[in-house]
């Protein structure tokens, strides 16, 4: 299935408005404009890749910005997406919200998957703690 071309539109340029302030790291206002963009994708969201890429952009926003429990919600929802399982990037920040949630085991099992799709270069650009806590738990 494929958006009516208007709400694609509309979708991608919310979408991009977001990445505009989460480039500035104002990421309550990010959230605000991927999450008018997720209110347009038709239900069931779960049936469309636009709300795999919207929920990844929400919680890569949660991460940065702190919110680490809602981080988890929104890419735990997005798994449920197309595209969303084999992702490295949706893998890397689930296993790092759950890891900062305390939630070691998924930290490692989503983490696990991120270097297993991706290599050790997924991690170049975050904190080196989350490489790290994976060396503890797989061979590498």
């Amino acid at each position: 299935m494929e958006l009516d071309d208007k709400i694609h539109a509309e979708i991608t340029r919310l979408s991009e408005a977001g990445d505009e302030f989460a480039n500035e790291e104002n990421y309550p206002a990010a959230l605000e404009k991927y999450w008018q963009a997720f209110d347009l994708v038709p239900e069931p969201k779960t049936d469309w890749e636009a709300t795999t890429w919207v929920l990844a952009a929400i919680g890569d926003s949660n991460f940065l910005g702190g919110d680490f429990k809602a981080g988890v919600d929104n890419l735990s929802m997005a798994m449920h997406c197309p595209g969303a399982i084999g992702n490295p990037f949706i893998h890397l920040r689930l296993g790092q919200c759950q890891f900062e949630t305390g939630n070691l085991t998924r930290a490692a099992d989503e983490l696990t998957r991120a270097y297993a799709l991706e290599g050790e270069e997924i991690f170049d650009h975050d904190d080196p703690k989350y490489f790290e806590f994976l060396k503890t738990r797989i061979t590498i």
